[in-house]
């Protein structure tokens, strides 16, 4: 596929004194659909009309030179991918080639005056590491590793289209935001609707993205969503269950060992500290009825496996339908019970099926403190 080229700048350089020639550069070159004055794609001024660059061997010896024509500091990345949309009119300029101490872009070796091609378009992109992590946050979660997906455009902040959302796209979100691997991803604004623009639809990651703005899109603000379609996501976390903990750094060396209750537990999913409940009664395991299920329950089995807050409660066997009895129905916890058996519950073995096990996704935050 063909794409359109983009730089990265460190930071913008605002010049007390002002040249001739440097108003002529601006005149000649600017830049379109970026973030801010110092991003966008790169059209250049010829015979009385604006054109784009080609981005055929565009990298970042070319993007330096932009970035120094406008005056936007130092070029970090050229970025390749049709990131701002195609322009209309001719391009200019392709295979540029500028070895970076050029003071204009047109100084540069270059070729391909008036193609009608837009699919590769140059540009380049104020994206400093400050940026890219103040760039993407979760709205409404229960933790900051779940919530409505925002993105931040042009200085606004927007939401994601749900139209194609899946695990892969959430999956790029928690690599995204340092929180592991993806649970769920979530749709029709399960964690409320967002306000503002809706930035993205129609979003095509890849397992290898690291990044949103690395994925496939109809582009920013191309969508026809509204906020009823808000994407979230919930992502797993930052810790995992542990047996031990190693204190090198202790006064005095120890291995401290966790026991957890072995009545219940989680099953029927990757990780332990999300799945179907179970509890262990007369020597059988056993499921949890839903009715009257809810987060306060969910709670205490979280706390009591060690896995932190609870992040969603689940019905109706969300993570398919158990065997054997189904050993408690009406559970009532408050949210403080040490263990699930501590709560009220009613007793009586399958009064409901196990098209009704119950199921609970735990945040996996894990806060051990030690005192001497």
């Amino acid at each position: 596929d063909q794409s359109d080229a983009a730089v990265v700048i460190n930071f913008i350089m605002f010049c007390p004194l002002v040249t001739l020639t440097f108003l002529w550069a601006l005149v000649n070159i600017k830049l379109v659909n970026g973030i801010t004055s110092c991003s966008g794609q790169v059209e250049v001024f010829r015979d009385s009309q604006w054109g784009t660059v080609f981005d055929d061997g565009w990298d970042l010896s070319d993007a330096a030179v932009v970035c120094r024509q406008m005056g936007c500091g130092d070029a970090i990345e050229a970025i390749g991918g049709a990131y701002f949309g195609q322009s209309a009119g001719e391009i200019f300029m392709g295979n540029v080639n500028c070895f970076g101490n050029e003071t204009m872009v047109s100084d540069c070796e270059f070729r391909r005056w008036g193609m009608h091609d837009h699919s590769k378009d140059a540009g380049f992109l104020l994206l400093s590491f400050v940026w890219r992590l103040a760039s993407l946050r979760l709205i409404n979660g229960h933790d900051s590793c779940s919530g409505r997906v925002e993105v931040l455009y042009n200085g606004i902040w927007g939401t994601v289209c749900d139209d194609g959302w899946d695990l892969t796209d959430a999956a790029a979100v928690c690599r995204e935001m340092g929180c592991w691997d993806v649970i769920e991803a979530k749709s029709a604004a399960h964690f409320g609707q967002g306000s503002g623009p809706v930035w993205i639809s129609d979003l095509q990651c890849s397992d290898t993205d690291s990044r949103l703005r690395d994925c496939k899109s109809s582009g920013w603000g191309r969508g026809s969503c509204g906020h009823e379609k808000d994407a979230g996501v919930i992502c797993k976390g930052e810790c995992k269950p542990f047996n031990s903990i190693q204190c090198s750094l202790c006064k005095t060396e120890m291995t401290v060992y966790v026991f957890y209750d072995h009545n219940v537990r989680l099953v029927s999913s990757t990780n332990p500290c999300y799945g179907r409940v179970e509890v262990l009664r007369a020597g059988q395991w056993g499921t949890v009825c839903d009715d009257g299920w809810d987060a306060s329950d969910a709670a205490v089995v979280c706390k009591q496996l060690g896995c932190g807050t609870v992040l969603e409660v689940k019905s109706a066997a969300y993570f398919g339908m158990g065997s054997g009895k189904v050993w408690m129905n009406n559970v009532n916890c408050f949210g403080n019970e040490p263990t699930l058996m501590s709560c009220s519950y009613n007793a009586t073995p399958n009064i409901c099926g196990h098209e009704k096990d119950a199921g609970i996704i735990c945040g996996c935050k894990c806060h051990t403190h030690f005192s001497e």
